[in-house]
């Protein structure tokens, strides 16, 4: 067993962004579950490990990559970087979602009934992803960010009410989970967002812009799970915390 098999695949997209775009080639989970090391996906789905790291090699070693350093980013800067990018995209693009749901649903719901269950699962996400958007704006994001400022000034703070940061973050890390199944289902009914024969533009567009609404999903999962989470932890453990 080498290194690369025991490598988490969030590590490894932690890492090297670059990666993302051949684990979802190969349908595995970096984000959601890549607490699982690349030996353990393979074996599970089947997939022959050399290929894959032979493939992820030639990803590492290209020096082509554009992709912004996040692992390099402070907590603070992290956090308003998922802010600005990942939490302002879901409240500009899950209502215009929710709207051409209902209207599909309405104009081509009798031909294609998958529509009801893709707009149903959309809204449970929807509902269940804007509620943990204020779990981490109200809750754990601003601590970090206390957590950060305190360091930074040589200053200790009160513990929070819900203890440590794992608390929060199991909490997200469900949340995350969940959120990935939904639309697991999703993209399984919608035939991988590919829009039938008959489909109409705002069929095509609907689909189109569920499909991107998964990936930005995955990577600010990503982000979190596999980076800033770890720091906040990391930070958790370099001040002294006043009770």
């Amino acid at each position: 067993m080498n290194a690369l098999d025991e490598t988490t695949i969030g590590e490894f997209v932690a890492h090297d962004f670059r990666t993302a775009a051949l684990f979802s080639k190969y349908k595995i989970d970096f984000c959601c579950k890549g607490n699982k090391t690349l030996s353990e996906v393979c074996e599970a789905k089947g997939l022959n490990v050399q290929q894959i790291e032979d493939e992820i090699n030639v990803v590492l070693e290209s020096n082509s990559s554009s992709e912004m350093d996040f692992k390099s980013f402070s907590p603070s800067l992290l956090i308003d970087y998922i802010l600005e990018t990942h939490h302002d995209y879901i409240q500009e693009k899950t209502p215009i979602l929710l709207t051409y749901l209902d209207k599909l649903c309405k104009v081509h719901g009798e031909r294609h009934p998958e529509l009801f269950e893709i707009n149903n699962l959309f809204k449970i996400s929807a509902a269940e992803l804007l509620n943990h958007l204020q779990k981490e704006e109200i809750i754990l994001f601003p601590f970090i960010k206390t957590m950060s400022d305190a360091i930074k000034n040589h200053e200790t703070i009160q513990q929070p009410g819900f203890g440590t940061v794992d608390n929060p973050i199991a909490v997200l890390q469900h949340d995350h989970e969940t959120e990935g199944n939904l639309f697991a289902k999703i993209s399984e009914l919608s035939n991988e967002y590919n829009p039938p024969i008959d489909a109409c533009q705002t069929y095509k567009v609907t689909f189109a812009m569920l499909k991107e609404y998964e990936q930005d999903l995955h990577k600010h999962i990503h982000l979190e799970n596999n980076i800033l989470f770890h720091k906040a932890k990391e930070l958790e453990q370099r001040f002294t915390v006043l009770e």
